[in-house]
């Protein structure tokens, strides 16, 4: 089934939204307290209410099909395939605008080589951010690849596949069915599929699989149903391209990590093994990122590519090796342990640490971040002043009155401890007792900041001549110079204990968020080739463009928009990585 072609595109004549039929969006600043209040409270309702209206249990009313793609079209086994691999994308416009106008190419230069464009687009998850809607998929995702590549080019028209990931399911997969499960076009890409999971079979007896696991939970029924038919026209010596939402091979050894492997290794078990066939890659993003980890003793690879659009994540703290399946497995039939070595991994160890330390800029790069400190902070002082000072003056106080006088300090402060808490526990596969010891730390951390300023303002105010001056120079650090110097002070201070936390595992993913680092983005191109063998082609674009203007006299198939200066530029990541059809 193939969407129907689009009506033909205007150029567009400047850049501006009514031009481009969407708005083009800033990077998310993931520390802003808006987008920490309402992802934070979209994601609890995913969790609570996921399990009472799962979208995927719909879906097996559905029609269902399997895919089948060969390099020309016709159905026919037998030649090549170029397909291409993108995920975590729809954030900021400069950084997703630069990746798809390099996918829509119809051949890249890399040096050494020239890749044709693929044949499919596989969209690996978190196809927008912060949260999925309707609005958000136009304005950072269908129509900024639309505006890459608004109408065919002469060659066939390529195909778009897309895995839901955790922030398109944050409205329970209602947008996300919306835009990818109803044969829509993206200019010159064609929707295919018609749930939010999909099996294609490609040239030389290679399979692609993608599950839809919510939330790293389970497989539903229906979906169940819908691989259980695909995989019955597998045949021994059969290849499987494995498509996840999250790397859970990564996080295998861990606590959290374990459910969402053993979903896996069930997939395989129930499916794949009894077929004879094997699974060969597994892809992922989620992870903002480029990491491989290679099979030790074998030619299986583990690859996670979430370069697509979104903030650059850290790569110094992953594993060096991971034991699949891990020890505590509960799946019966599962395939024997074996090892897996980090072998190549975007941006480099250095590079990352190096990254890591521009977290210092919060305040700068989130100012609403240092102006919700300020005012939480300058609460947390007049608290602790007021305990000082207490509600009768100086002098001698009763019990009564000491307490009277400390709990609003009390209150406050064991808030910012929890909250401490609760910002080390984020990320499910932190261990649960490290990320306490650091939450708390962190909180107290805070509280010493600001008894030190209350002290400092006390001690000043006794100082100075006891006379108008005094008393306005109080009035101002208290008012003026707590929100600005005080949220400056405590933002730094959350930023020196992301650089510390981030050493040990804790809050990694925040010490980057922070920074909504655009550059450094990529994806693969993958290349079966006649002879079954899979070649995997990592490309980075190490400077995404941020300066467009438009093109109304470009060519029909050509971008709506063309880059000021020097266009992004795809390079190698590392060298191709052969992967056999068989061991």
């Amino acid at each position: 089934m193939t969407a129907a072609p689009p009506p033909s595109v205007r150029r567009a004549r400047d850049d501006s939204a009514h031009e481009l039929g969407f708005t083009r969006q800033h990077a998310v600043r993931w520390l802003a307290p808006r987008v920490l209040i309402a992802t934070g409270a979209k994601a609890l309702l995913a969790a609570i209410f996921g399990a009472y209206a799962d979208k995927r249990e719909l879906q097996g009313s559905l029609p269902w099909e399997v895919y089948r793609y060969t390099s020309d079209g016709s159905g026919t086994d037998g030649g090549e395939l170029w397909l291409d691999y993108v995920a975590d994308l729809g954030d900021g416009f400069d950084a997703t605008y630069s990746v798809a106008t390099v996918l829509a190419q119809r051949e890249i230069d890399v040096g050494d080589a020239t890749l044709p464009r693929g044949r499919l687009l596989v969209m690996g998850g978190d196809q927008v951010y912060p949260a999925a809607s309707i609005q958000t998929y136009r304005d950072r995702t269908r129509g900024v690849y639309q505006a890459a590549f608004p109408e065919p080019d002469g060659e066939p028209r390529p195909a778009l596949f897309a895995l839901p990931g955790n922030h398109d399911w944050y409205d329970g997969l209602t947008a996300f069915l919306r835009v990818f499960a109803q044969q829509r076009s993206f200019g010159a890409w064609c929707t295919e599929q018609t749930r939010s999971y999909f099996a294609v079979e490609l040239p030389q007896r290679w399979w692609l699989f993608a599950i839809d696991t919510q939330f790293d939970d389970h497989i539903d029924a229906p979906q169940l149903a819908y691989f259980a038919e695909a995989a019955a026209r597998l045949e021994p010596g059969d290849a499987v391209i494995l498509c996840t939402p999250s790397p859970a091979w990564v996080y295998a050894g861990s606590h959290a990590g374990e459910a969402a492997y053993d979903i896996i290794e069930f997939f395989d078990a129930e499916f794949v093994r009894p077929a004879g066939a094997s699974i060969r890659v597994m892809l992922s993003g989620d992870k903002h990122h480029y990491s491989r980890y290679a099979e030790r003793d074998g030619s299986r690879q583990n690859i996670t590519c979430g370069l697509g659009g979104a903030y650059l994540a850290a790569t110094h703290e992953l594993p060096e090796q991971v034991e699949l399946p891990p020890p505590t497995t509960r799946v019966r039939e599962a395939e024997p342990r074996g090892t897996y070595d980090l072998a190549g991994r975007y941006p480099s160890k250095w590079q990352s640490r190096l990254f890591a330390a521009g977290i210092f800029r919060l305040p700068w790069r989130n100012p609403g971040f240092w102006g919700m400190t300020g005012l939480v902070q300058s609460a947390v002082t007049l608290a602790v002043l007021f305990g000082i000072a207490g509600p009768f003056g100086g002098g001698e106080r009763g019990f009564f009155a000491l307490v009277a006088s400390w709990t609003p300090a009390v209150i406050l402060g064991g808030l910012l401890v929890l909250a401490g808490i609760f910002f080390a526990r984020m990320d499910s596969h932190t261990p649960r007792r490290p990320a306490t010891v650091a939450g708390s730390l962190h909180g107290v951390a805070h509280i010493a900041l600001n008894v030190t300023w209350a002290l400092g303002i006390i001690q000043l105010h006794r100082l100075l001549p006891p006379n108008l001056v005094t008393e306005w120079t109080t009035l101002l650090l208290i008012v003026v110079g707590t929100p600005l110097v005080l949220g400056f002070a405590h933002s730094e201070l959350v930023a020196a204990y992301l650089v510390i936390a981030s050493r040990f595992g804790i809050n990694l993913n925040e010490v980057m968020a922070g920074q909504s680092i655009e550059d450094h983005k990529g994806f693969l191109r993958l290349h079966i080739a006649t002879d079954g063998t899979l070649t995997i082609h990592p490309i980075a674009i190490s400077q995404v463009c941020r300066t467009w203007r438009a093109d109304p006299d470009g060519a029909p198939s050509d971008p709506l928009l063309r880059p000021v200066g020097v266009p992004p530029a795809p390079t190698r990541i590392e060298e191709p990585i052969v992967v056999p059809r068989a061991e």
